[in-house]
């Protein structure tokens, strides 16, 4: 069975730290290109950032460029999504996921609360 689960969220204050990871099992990490996206409550999905299957190529939203770092460990099959300098406006669930199939599969999510 194909799964992505996130962990690392929590409740941090303005200009904090975190690190999210997402552990995948039942395909071929090394293989796919993975995805960040957040959804903030009342708003819909924001794609935040992607990296190639190597971890060689990685891509960012404006939104986020400058503060976020996407990163994968091929060896240990887990994604992870380093977040610095958090802002109000990034607390959100933040979900992994990946095309297989022809299928977009996703986590259930970590949440992430920026809040003094």
């Amino acid at each position: 069975e194909v799964q992505l689960v996130e962990s690392g969220g929590g409740l941090v204050q303005p200009g904090g730290s975190l690190r999210l990871s997402c552990e995948a099992s039942g395909f071929t990490f090394g293989s796919y290109d993975m995805t960040w996206v957040r959804q903030a409550p009342g708003k819909g999905a924001e794609w935040v950032s992607a990296i190639d299957s190597g971890g060689r190529s990685t891509f960012y939203a404006d939104s986020v460029k400058g503060r976020f770092t996407i990163s994968r460990d091929n060896a240990k099959n887990t994604l992870y999504l380093q977040m610095n300098s958090l802002k109000f406006e990034d607390t959100a669930m933040y979900h992994c996921g990946t095309k297989y199939d022809g299928r977009t599969i996703t986590g259930q999510g970590t949440q992430v609360s920026v809040s003094s």
